[in-house]
């Protein structure tokens, strides 16, 4: 009976989900969580460009990569190229259309592990109201108690992936646009309360900026395409 008794009062003192067993749910920090994108830019340069704000929800479990469930929504609103002229002329229509379709959405479907901190992860990403295949490699980089307030526990994930631009209608521009598209993704995910997770809660997806109007890309030393 004192054994009960005590490992009773343990289970009672210990936050949950401390004996949970399999992936526990992790909400997305939209802070620190930010897509970074690279395309040619008439092959002068690798145009870099940065999304920011994205919000979603993780299942994870460590031990257990193929377990991982991984659903995000990416507010395109929050694209910065450096420059307003061409952050508009990237959500106008002929591009990415983030009038109509204000977020990007990416659902994994499969998890495959490379080793005990990194794996695999494919998927379906939406853009511009297209579907289609997209594969990440993933690194964890961290799974630990937060040093700063409110001291919650944190993964910490790196991944990379490349897509066609034109596999998801965008085809705009050939000539001063390159078609493939290489990502760099970094994230924070932060273990979600027992109430938040029964409720399906996450972090919240941050208001979009209101849509910018059509603009062509700023001068260049030669004619930029028109529409």
């Amino acid at each position: 009976m004192p054994l009960r008794f005590a490992a009773a009062l343990l289970a009672a003192a210990l936050p949950w989900p401390a004996f949970a067993a399999g992936p526990q749910p992790y909400a997305l920090d939209p802070v620190h969580t930010r897509v970074l994108f690279a395309v040619d830019h008439a092959g002068f340069s690798r145009a870099l460009g940065t999304v920011s704000g994205s919000a979603g929800t993780l299942w994870f479990d460590p031990q257990d990569w193929r377990s991982a469930r991984l659903e995000v929504s990416v507010p395109l609103q929050r694209l910065d190229l450096g420059d307003e002229h061409w952050n508009r002329a990237a959500l106008a229509p002929a591009l990415l259309d983030a009038k109509r379709h204000p977020q990007a959405r990416f659902v994994s479907r499969q998890v495959e592990p490379v080793d005990a901190g990194r794996a695999r992860v494919c998927g379906e990403l939406t853009l511009r109201g297209a579907t289609g295949p997209l594969c990440l490699d993933v690194t964890l980089n961290a799974l630990k108690r937060h040093p700063l307030p409110p001291f919650r526990r944190t993964a910490g994930f790196s991944a990379t992936a490349t897509l066609s631009r034109a596999a998801f209608g965008i085809d705009a521009w050939k000539n001063v646009i390159g078609d493939r598209v290489e990502l760099r993704i970094e994230a924070e995910a932060v273990r979600m309360r027992a109430d938040d997770a029964a409720a399906g809660a996450a972090a919240p997806t941050p208001e979009p900026r209101p849509a910018a109007p059509a603009a062509e890309p700023p001068a260049e030393p030669e004619p930029e395409p028109t529409r």
